[in-house]
């Protein structure tokens, strides 16, 4: 197969009829063999019913229900179960994301041997206050982070060869970095292409202003996810010791201290009367509990083999 595109949504009952049309013609006029997959992210609109009228009209389409919300990264990890094309196109399904860039971005995929391809909306018809600043400081903040050269890290329009999905593990609120996930995991022929941004046609955004904070959060779980998730010890071991070896230090000076001026017959305060033994005795107590974090996060990281399991009310295959 040649195509497989996975679609998250949540209440997009209105949309959806028109994007899978709009889909099947992209497709057909360029001979692709292809499947769509929609994952309705617990939607409580008749969306899944939309979906069934479909499913009753074109075999290509495959569908997933969750029984309630659990987000982008739930429907994505999920479609990327399921897939069967040698590329995978992701795409948002409010028709903000034009299908008629899939034939570039396959070629790109195939031919330029991309492993991923990330669409850049370069000219956006979103508000500029609430989306286009905070999104060009987020996607600034990002690049400078991970040093993947991206413009928009977290456009829902990508390429991916099918390797790239099968090896990567996407949770929580993950979606965002997929880029970064993949360069960890060993893929680093990142592309962008400059893709057509629509308006929105029909709803509203299902993102409130939490996704900056959120946003920023995720960045430095991803970072400390992919450098650490498998071996925590050596984040929070290295960090326990030194705060341990410098607590240690300066109690070991301050004693030293008052015994040379015991032996030597000078002024000297007594150990606990100086607040900078305190301090030590802090430094070196906080050294000792990230050293235990360090082995309570090396137990957790071996015990989250449940960590994407979801509860899919129905499938259509």
């Amino acid at each position: 197969m040649d195509l497989s595109v996975v679609v998250p949504l949540y209440n997009e009952e209105e949309s959806l009829p028109e994007l899978v049309d709009w889909i099947n013609r992209v497709m057909t006029e360029n001979n692709f063999y292809f499947e769509i997959i929609l994952v309705d992210d617990g939607s409580n609109d008749s969306s899944w019913s939309v979906i069934k009228e479909l499913k009753s009209k074109f075999s290509f389409i495959r569908a997933v229900k969750f029984r309630r919300n659990y987000g982008k990264s739930a429907a994505l990890h999920t479609g990327f179960q399921l897939v069967k094309g040698d590329v995978i196109i992701t795409m948002d399904a409010d028709l903000q994301d034009s299908p008629d860039e899939i034939p570039e971005l396959y070629r790109m995929i195939t031919d330029d041997k991309f492993d991923l391809v990330s669409g850049w909306k370069k000219k956006r018809h979103d508000p500029i206050f609430s989306k286009r600043i905070p999104s060009k400081l987020y996607n600034f903040t990002v690049r400078c982070f991970t040093g993947i050269k991206l413009h928009d890290m977290n456009c829902g329009l990508k390429a991916y060869r099918k390797e790239v999905v099968k090896s990567i593990e996407i949770f929580g609120e993950m979606h965002r970095y997929i880029p970064v996930l993949a360069k960890q995991a060993g893929f680093k022929r990142i592309g962008e292409k400059v893709v057509q941004h629509q308006e929105r046609k029909y709803g509203v955004t299902k993102f409130g202003l939490e996704r900056f904070v959120n946003g920023f959060l995720d960045l430095f779980t991803v970072i400390f996810v992919s450098r650490f998730g498998k071996k925590p010890m050596h984040l929070f071991g290295t960090l326990g010791t030194l705060m341990f070896l410098i607590g240690g230090g300066i109690a070991v000076w301050i004693v030293a201290s008052k015994l040379h001026a015991q032996f030597n017959q000078l002024a000297y305060r007594m150990v606990t009367d100086q607040p900078l033994f305190y301090i030590a005795l802090v430094m070196a107590i906080i050294g000792v509990q990230l050293f235990m974090a360090g082995f309570l996060g090396e137990l957790i990281s071996r015990s989250s083999a449940d960590r994407n399991h979801y509860l899919i009310e129905e499938t259509i295959n």
